[in-house]
């Protein structure tokens, strides 16, 4: 038998503690003999002790808006002044210690008693197509008496980061340290970018580079206090949209003029997105109306206009709900804990693979950095494992996977009697409704960052508490099923996610049966006229054996169907590579050339998956080779456009991409720990616009 490699023993046993397994083959089948089993690391609170179903689910409440713009000739423009805060949170079910986050909420609403709570996720952001949003941002990381607040959880310094430290001429870098530095404990620098927001000008997209700190009264001297692009960025928004950038903020306008859709909203800042989303911000922004929305899908038997289960929440509504909802946002994620109630994350290298050193700058090994981290307790809209009453009918669930690391694969199939239809995902309906009860096993597979549109019916399934289960793995992705390509989550902790109790139907169920749902129809996908050839690439450490230093994107020279053809990665600062013109219509083949599934994320487009097919990965030559006669469909459930596609281990993912609006934008894996060490790139919509900064050129 073989050595087994840090990536294969991940695989095995989930990393530290999961389970310990005996890998070998008999002739040239691979075999496994489960030894043990452990808990998930993770904080001092043992997630097996934390009741289950004793906290009804949150619905999220709609955003208040501060006001609307009317202009003479123009759309009204609804403005927002949403700002992120601390607080506590009760996360854990009552009786147990709260929770210290941050979250956005409302600083000004307009109406009688607007909502004005800031929560984790926060309020949902209610858009129509084609009606502007302005909002501006507001950084309050500041305790009460003005001074800044430090991160909740510990920030790794030795990576490409925001550093505001570095002042003007270091920040967003990667610094150089004479002895491996402590955590940062400095003021908290923000970005926020909407995901899945189309034709958004760069200054409002929450480019990384231009962050910015609260104002706050002591600021360190010296200290950058926003990034590269900001004070770009600021001219350009007030050039475009007659706004002025006060101090600790920025005010980013969305034209709403891509499809109906569920986005959402989250920080972006360079080096710190991992940390800071963990610490609680982010919220949906569903966009309604327009050609592909919900009055455009028609009862296939009449062609009547079709009925989506419905109501959603609705802004002005009271809180605590007076009504029940049957359109309710789900944002599904991982954390962990410990027992005094505050979130942990790892503030050692050590966790991950136990790497306890040398560190940066006596080895290539950041101190603080994971590759990946799986929290070892569900939550489920600010919730530990959450219970939601509803009646036997159809409901319509927008889901998100807002796992750090954590592939989900929700499965349906213990609740009796239940019908799930996928209608929509990240870019708006799909081309035709999805049976993933009679097609998929009542199974859906979501990358992080992904976003599922799904009618359930509940109309057959018996009274009673049936749970959602998670049969997707505790350790990283490489795609196949269980249990063959690897281990379910753990069936006590993360293989659950939250409890549907059904009663009875109350009130008369109009919605039109998904079976019969057409749903509208997208024009013919553009000719493209320029392929790019682009790779996923992790770099080993040169220090210690399966270490992985960074994850990074790169590009691959030659063609892969002629031969093998060699990739290069590409750092964050180096040279833009992608810089397609506006108008052009491009296909993108993502080389996967790591062993890990990424879920990449492409700003400011929507794109259609095209098809996947296997690649030979020569790692020692760095040559990608496209095996012939292996080219496959994509997912039924990715039909329509996304912004977020599963790249899988030794495979090309294909990208029909449209780029309509210039300037600067990034490209990224959404598994934030390697987005946060390389694994993004900026990409350049047309020319380089005059007076932008530079390195990036």
């Amino acid at each position: 038998m073989g050595a087994v490699s840090r990536r294969d023993f991940l695989r095995i046993t989930g990393g530290a503690g999961l389970g310990l397994f005996f890998v070998g083959t008999v002739g040239e089948v691979p075999f496994r003999i489960p030894v043990a089993a452990a808990a998930i690391p993770g904080g001092t609170l043992d997630p097996h002790a934390v009741t289950k179903y004793a906290t009804a689910l949150l619905i999220p409440p709609v955003m208040p808006r501060t006001g609307t713009i009317s202009r003479r000739g123009g759309k009204p423009i609804d403005v927002y002044e949403i700002s992120v805060r601390q607080f506590e949170q009760q996360i854990l079910p009552a009786g147990m210690p709260a929770t210290t986050v941050w979250g956005y909420g409302p600083v000004d609403g307009r109406g009688r008693d607007p909502l004005l709570i800031h929560n984790a996720p926060s309020l949902t952001i209610e858009a129509r197509v084609d009606r502007p949003a302005r909002i501006t941002w507001i950084n309050d990381l500041v305790r009460a008496d003005g001074t800044y607040l430090p991160h909740l959880l510990p920030v790794d310094p030795t990576l490409h980061w925001a550093n505001p430290p570095g002042g003007v001429d270091g920040r967003d870098s990667r610094p150089m340290h004479q002895a491996t530095p402590g955590p940062y404990t400095g003021p908290v620098p923000i970005v926020t970018h909407v995901h899945g927001a189309i034709d958004v000008g760069d200054e409002s997209d929450g480019y990384a580079e231009a962050w910015y700190l609260p104002d706050a009264g002591d600021i360190p001297e010296g200290y950058a206090t926003t990034g590269t692009w900001y004070d770009f960025f600021a001219s350009k928004a007030a050039a475009r949209f007659d706004t002025h950038w006060e101090p600790g903020s920025a005010t980013s306008q969305y034209p709403n003029t891509g499809r109906a859709a569920t986005t959402w909203y989250h920080d972006h800042a360079l080096g710190m997105t991992r940390l800071n989303v963990y610490a609680g911000p982010a919220g949906f922004f569903l966009l309604r109306g327009g050609p592909g929305g919900d009055d455009a899908v028609t009862d296939a038997r009449t062609g009547a206009r079709a009925e989506l289960p419905g109501p959603a929440p609705r802004e002005g509504d009271k809180f605590p709900p007076n009504k029940p909802y049957r359109e309710i946002p789900l944002a599904i994620q991982d954390r962990a804990f410990d027992s005094d109630g505050s979130l942990f994350y790892p503030d050692t290298r050590a966790f991950f693979d136990g790497v306890a050193g040398p560190y940066l700058p006596d080895s290539d090994i950041s101190p603080i950095w994971n590759p990946e981290f799986f929290g070892n307790a569900i939550i489920v809209n600010g919730s530990t494992w959450p219970f939601l009453e509803v009646e036997q009918c159809r409901y319509r669930f927008r889901v998100l996977n807002g796992c750090q690391s954590r592939f989900l694969v929700l499965d349906f199939s213990g609740i009796p009697g239940v019908e799930v239809w996928a209608i929509g995902n990240d870019g708006g309906l799909l081309a035709a409704p999805v049976d993933l009860t009679s097609t998929n096993g009542g199974r859906l597979l979501m990358s992080p960052a992904e976003r599922a549109d799904l009618i359930v019916d509940f109309s057959n399934t018996p009274e009673g508490a049936h749970v959602l289960a998670n049969v997707g793995p505790d350790e990283p992705f490489s795609g196949g099923e269980a249990p063959d390509a690897f281990d379910v989550a753990d069936p006590e902790t993360t293989g659950q996610i939250m409890q549907f109790r059904v009663g009875p139907v109350r009130s008369p169920d109009h919605s039109t049966a998904p079976r019969w749902l057409q749903l509208p129809s997208l024009p013919p996908p553009p000719t493209a006229t320029v392929t790019r050839r682009l790779a996923l690439i992790e770099r080993m450490s040169e220090f210690f054996p399966d270490a992985p230093a960074e994850a990074l994107l790169g590009t691959v020279a030659g063609d892969p169907a002629a031969g093998p053809a060699g990739y290069t990665s590409h750092a964050w600062a180096d040279e833009i590579t992608e810089n397609p013109d506006v108008g052009d219509v491009e296909i993108w083949e993502l080389y996967n050339a790591t062993g890990d599934a990424h879920p990449v994320h492409v700003h400011e487009v929507a794109f259609e998956v095209v098809d996947r097919q296997a690649i030979i990965v020569d790692e020692e030559a760095g040559t990608v080779q496209l095996v012939p006669g292996t080219t496959r469909a994509a997912e039924p459930w990715e039909s329509g456009v996304k912004d977020t596609v599963i790249s899988y281990p030794g495979e090309v993912t294909r990208l029909r991409i449209t780029f309509d609006t210039p300037g600067q934008y990034v490209w990224h894996c959404h598994i934030v720990e390697h987005e946060d060490n390389e694994m993004m790139r900026p990409y350049r919509i047309g020319p380089v616009q005059p007076g932008q900064p530079m390195p990036h050129h």
